[in-house]
């Protein structure tokens, strides 16, 4: 029986808080009226999400016209990029700038769209998991109709110039979307200071319920309708409000907002403590920049490692991490994050990702070292693959 449980995969998803299940649990029991009756049960819905609503779009910088509540972050993106490629084909522009690093919520909805004529630009990050300002500004075009660049990055937590980018954007004309699903709840936001057009947002990611996110859209941007039915969401989105959802994002975000600096500093603290431990470990390596990095992530490779057999082991000894994105944890491919960053296929599949929270305490965080220190030298013990590494004196800098 393991020792202790440590969860450490919080990008993957966040625990619910207890303020959002009880501020939500009303609208999940006795006011469980559809938002759009007109009797008072009715009313009391409609009421309550338009107070999520407001709520939400003052925590953003927002104004409460803006706000869109979604199914989470991957319908956002669905609508804002898609969106985009109408509104841009109507004017003749059929060209949207990304990067290679993106999420595939944004990723599989750009070849979707290049198999209807769309051209994409896929901006390639540098060593350290960057993108500049710069690449933006030299991938427009005159019919460029969107840049899409994410906030932070999902698998290696590096934290994109978005308001550089949106500020090139503006002044060409070009629609900004950032895919702010690893930022909202966990970096002040202000969409009014980031000059962002379309900004994705996903609860579950800060103790929301799964199955609720947001989209916000500047006044002024009129994005056709994805979702087709009845009129909800300003005929953005079609579909009975999902209340209670929206209730417990409102409320989730406004708690991790809370004291931000201060939890950031703390969550700041134990990253680098677990990174120094883990890199002490030979043939180890640091995916993406250090310090332009939320606060809660690390992403280390190591040399001669099966990334799944890493997971297993650690969870058999009650350590709950990943390898990547939980949405391509199925799959055999190294991570397409990862290698767009320059790192060997070998290492790729050889990493973890640990992201923790405010739950995490300094006990776990050193606990997460023993175990994966521990874990990686009897994986290693046990490869005939380390050893042949071990005997022709390969090292992880040999492979870049």
């Amino acid at each position: 029986m393991a020792e202790r449980t440590v969860y450490a995969d919080w990008s993957a998803t966040a625990k619910p808080s207890k303020r959002a299940l009880e501020a939500a649990m009303l609208y999940l029991t006795d006011s469980f009226g559809n938002a759009g009756a007109v009797y008072s049960l009715g009313r009391a819905s409609a009421k309550a999400l338009h107070e999520a609503r407001r709520n939400t779009a003052a925590l953003l910088g927002a104004d409460i016209g803006e706000i869109f509540f979604t199914s989470g972050g991957t319908e956002s993106d669905n609508l804002a990029v898609k969106g985009a490629a109408e509104l841009g084909a109507a004017m003749g522009k059929r060209h949207i700038v990304t990067t290679a690093f993106e999420h595939h919520a944004v990723l599989n909805t750009c070849k979707y769209l290049e198999s209807r004529g769309v051209e994409v630009t896929y901006l390639r990050p540098d060593s350290r998991g960057m993108i500049s300002a710069g690449q933006v500004a030299e991938a427009i075009r005159e019919d460029t109709a969107l840049v899409s660049m994410m906030y932070v990055n999902n698998e290696i937590g590096t934290i994109q110039p978005v308001a550089e980018a949106a500020a090139i954007c503006r002044s060409r004309g070009v629609l900004f979307h950032t895919d702010a699903v690893q930022a909202a709840g966990h970096l002040p936001i202000d969409v009014k200071a980031l000059g962002a057009d379309l900004l994705s947002v996903s609860g579950h990611k800060f103790g929301a319920f799964k199955g609720i996110g947001a989209l916000y859209v500047r006044e002024g941007v009129k994005l056709p309708s994805l979702i087709h039915g009845g009129g909800q969401e300003s005929g953005l989105r079609a579909g009975t409000e999902n209340v209670a959802g929206a209730v417990s994002l409102s409320e989730a975000l406004a708690e991790s907002l809370e004291d931000i600096e201060a939890k950031n500093t703390r969550i700041l603290s134990l990253r680098e403590r677990i990174i120094d431990g883990l890199l002490a470990v030979p043939e180890s390596r640091l995916n993406g920049d250090r310090q332009c990095r939320a606060a809660g992530n690390i992403n280390v490779s190591f040399l001669g490692i099966e990334g799944e057999s890493l997971l297993l082991m650690l969870d058999i000894n009650g350590v709950r991490a990943s390898s990547g994105s939980a949405c391509t944890s199925f799959s055999a491919e190294p991570s397409h994050v990862l290698t767009s960053i320059g790192v060997h296929p070998e290492l790729a599949k050889g990493s973890l990702r640990l992201t923790i929270g405010s739950d995490t305490t300094e006990a776990d965080a050193d606990y997460i070292v023993r175990v994966t220190s521990k874990a990686v030298a009897e994986l290693r013990s046990m490869s005939p693959f380390w050893q042949r590494i071990v005997s022709e004196g390969r090292h992880i800098d040999d492979l870049r």
